[in-house]
């Protein structure tokens, strides 16, 4: 691997409970390359979501590093990660969060007046196959157009780092077909290194890695030589 967008080591996260210690992660090693697309496949509780928080910058390890290109998010300050959210990381959670009083349009452009060098609102919505929708409010919206709007928001500010959290969760196959082809589309064509957490398992093939996840730790990893098209996903 080349010089990786993503450098993580030793890095575990633990949570005071009342009275007792939960470790998240323990000692977790990642490299992930420019460009790439990676899956994080494992049950609920191992981890995913917390590693994916990291690397987000939503939070800080307890121990170990993480670096993206040569800043290191385990050592930066507040600011420092609020600035790395905004200018390089693209967010798609499973609850879409739009906002009900504002259009499609509007909710994607909501991010883009902050970006620092965003692609034009519209463009965003064409690009997850929107465009005729861009002057309807969320309540007007399918469940998976509502999900595609927020692929829109997260990537109109063209971000390096794509990070997806369970995108598909909510939705039905058919649906969820749907909104992973707009991300691996957008994916492909911002050159973003993306990471989808999900726990199922059907999904995977899409991923140019694959990566399991177990008791907060990486327990094993998977290279697909040829990916497999989202239309074509066996669930």
């Amino acid at each position: 691997m080349a010089t990786p967008a993503f450098s993580a080591r030793g890095v575990t996260k633990t949570y005071r409970m009342g009275e007792i210690d939960v470790d998240a992660l323990e000692g977790v090693d990642l490299d992930l390359a420019a460009g790439e697309f990676v899956v994080l496949l494992g049950p609920s509780g191992s981890g995913k979501s917390t590693l994916l928080n990291i690397l987000g910058g939503l939070d800080l390890p307890t121990a170990g590093r993480v670096c993206f290109r040569d800043h290191d998010l385990s050592a930066a300050s507040d600011a420092l990660r609020t600035a790395y959210r905004r200018d390089h990381v693209g967010f798609v959670f499973q609850f879409y969060n739009l906002l009900p009083g504002l259009t499609a349009l509007e909710n994607v452009a909501v991010v883009a007046d902050i970006a620092r060098a965003p692609m034009p609102p519209a463009e965003a919505l064409s690009l997850v196959g929107l465009a005729d929708r861009a002057s309807h409010f969320p309540s007007q919206l399918s469940g998976g157009e509502q999900q595609r709007v927020a692929v829109a928001r997260a990537i109109v500010k063209r971000p390096e780092v794509l990070l997806c959290d369970e995108p598909t969760g909510a939705l039905d196959a058919r649906t969820g077909v749907i909104v992973l082809e707009a991300i691996a589309r957008v994916s492909a064509e911002l050159g973003a290194t993306t990471v989808l957490i999900t726990h199922n398992a059907g999904i995977a093939a899409m991923a140019d890695r694959v990566l399991f996840m177990r008791d907060g730790r990486i327990s094993g990893e998977e290279r697909n030589a040829v990916k497999t098209p989202p239309s074509k996903l066996r669930w």
